[in-house]
C-alpha cells in the first residue's frame, strides 16, 4: 500500500472530485459582497432540482444532524406530539432531538435490516390524533435500508395533517427525490454524501404548509430559524457566515452532477447497489436486506463465518480501503460499504477485488475472482451508459 493512498467506501464522507478539490482552494472572498450573491443565485436553481421542489432549498453551515435539529425546532414545541418512524440509528436521532426539546416522542419501531410500511404507519396514527409531525428517514445509513417515503405522505394524509419530515442525508443527490409531488413538507440533506463535498453544509427545503406551521412557531431558536434564512435567501445572501470554501466546491459539484444528467447520477447509483449485491450473493455472504428495502447508496454485509471487524481491519491495512462498522447492537455483526457520489461502477470492481483478498485472508473460504465475475457480468447486462 502506499503511504497515501486510501480507497474511501463508506457512507460519508465520500470522495471529492479533483475538480471539486480545485474549486474549494479559490481565494477566499468576502460573504457580504456581490460575488457570493452571484454564487448563491448559480446555486439555488439547480438545488431545486435535486430536491424536486420548487420551494427555496436553504444551505446552512451545519453538518445533516444541524438539519434534523432544525427541522424539530422549527416546526414542533415543547410538549407537542409526533411520531418517529424508527428503521436504525438515525431515526433513533429523530428521538433524541425531540427529546432533548421536551417533545412528546411516540415512536414506531420497525426490525433494523427492514423498511417500514406506509400502509402500518397510517393504521398506527389512528391512535394519535394529536400528532403534529412524522418523522421517517429516506436512507437509514446504520442498515442500508431504503424507506419508501414517496408512498408515506400519500398515506398517511387519510387520517392525519400531520407534517411530514424527512432526514435524506444520505441519498438525497444520488436517488430520485421529488420533495413536492410526494408531499414531503421538510427534507434534508448534507453535503458529505451524494453531494461529494466534505462535511461543513447541510440543505433543507420547506413546503408551503410546514412555512405556515414555522411561522405560527415563535420559539424557533436562534442560529436554526428557518425564516431567517429564507429572508436572507431571497436577498441572495444568508444570515450568518456562510462555509464559502464548500459553497464554491458545491457550484462545481452542481456542474458535474447536471453535465452527467440527474437520471444517469441516479441509474449509476442503482447499478453500483446491484453489482455489490450480485457479488456477495455469488460469494455466499448474506446481506443485511433484501432487495426491495435495499439502499442505492450504502450496502450492509452479515457476515455469520468470518469476524466483520477483523476483515475490516485486514482490508483497510493491506490496501488502505476502508468500510464502516455496524452502529449499536449491529456493531462487530455487519459492515456496510458506501458506494454513492464520487463512485463509479469501476470503484466497484476495485472495491470488491480488494474485498475477496480480505476475506481469504481473514478466514473466509472464497473462490477468488467469483464475486468480481458476477459484478462484471452485471454491468455487460446492464452498465452501457456508465
Amino acid at each position: 500500500m502506499l503511504q497515501d493512498q486510501q480507497y474511501l467506501r463508506i457512507p460519508g464522507p465520500t470522495p471529492i472530485p479533483p475538480s471539486v478539490q480545485r474549486a474549494m482552494a479559490k481565494p477566499m472572498i468576502g460573504h457580504r459582497g456581490n460575488e457570493t450573491s452571484e454564487l448563491l443565485r448559480s446555486i439555488k436553481p439547480r438545488l431545486n432540482n435535486v430536491f424536486g421542489t420548487n420551494q427555496d432549498v436553504m444551505v446552512v453551515t451545519g453538518s445533516g444532524t444541524a438539519g434534523l435539529e432544525a427541522a424539530v425546532v422549527n416546526t414542533v414545541k415543547p410538549n407537542d406530539e409526533v411520531l418517529v418512524i424508527v428503521t436504525g440509528a438515525f431515526g433513533a436521532r429523530f428521538v433524541n432531538i425531540c427529546e432533548a426539546y421536551g417533545i412528546h416522542v411516540h415512536k414506531f419501531e420497525v426490525e433494523w435490516g427492514k423498511a417500514f410500511d406506509p400502509l402500518v404507519i397510517k393504521e398506527h396514527l389512528r391512535n394519535f390524533p394529536n400528532v403534529k409531525a412524522i418523522f421517517a428517514t429516506y436512507c437509514e445509513t446504520s442498515t442500508g435500508v431504503m424507506n419508501p417515503v414517496h408512498e408515506l405522505a400519500a398515506a398517511v394524509k387519510e387520517v392525519s395533517d400531520a407534517l411530514i419530515i424527512v432526514d435524506g442525508v444520505s441519498c438525497v443527490g444520488g436517488v430520485e427525490t421529488r420533495m413536492d409531488d410526494w408531499g414531503i413538507d421538510i427534507m434534508v440533506t448534507g453535503s458529505q454524501k451524494a453531494f461529494m463535498l466534505p462535511a461543513g453544509l447541510m440543505f433543507i427545503a420547506v413546503s408551503e404548509r410546514a412555512w405556515d406551521v414555522i411561522h405560527s412557531n415563535r420559539n424557533r431558536g436562534f442560529y436554526f430559524d428557518l425564516v431567517k434564512y429564507r429572508n436572507n435567501l431571497e436577498k441572495d445572501t444568508t444570515p450568518f457566515t456562510p462555509a464559502l470554501s464548500i459553497l464554491f466546491g458545491l457550484d462545481q459539484a452542481l456542474e458535474l452532477m447536471e453535465k452527467e444528467g440527474l437520471e444517469n447520477v441516479y441509474s449509476r447509483h442503482k447499478l453500483m447497489k446491484e453489482m455489490t449485491r450480485k457479488a456477495f450473493r455469488a460469494l455466499d455472504i448474506p446481506l443485511l436486506t433484501n432487495d426491495e428495502d435495499a439502499s442505492d447508496t450504502v450496502t450492509a454485509v452479515k457476515p455469520v463465518d468470518f469476524d466483520a471487524e477483523l476483515f475490516r481491519k485486514v482490508i483497510k491495512n493491506k490496501f488502505g480501503l476502508s468500510v464502516a462498522g455496524g452502529q449499536e447492537h449491529l456493531k462487530g455483526k455487519i459492515f456496510r460499504i458506501g458506494h454513492m457520489g464520487y463512485c463509479s461502477p469501476a470503484d466497484v470492481l476495485q472495491t470488491l477485488a480488494m474485498i475477496e483478498i480480505g476475506l481469504i485472508q481473514s478466514g473466509k473460504n472464497i473462490e477468488l475472482g467469483k464475486g468480481v465475475a458476477a459484478a462484471q457480468q452485471l454491468y455487460l447486462e446492464k452498465g452501457e451508459n456508465h
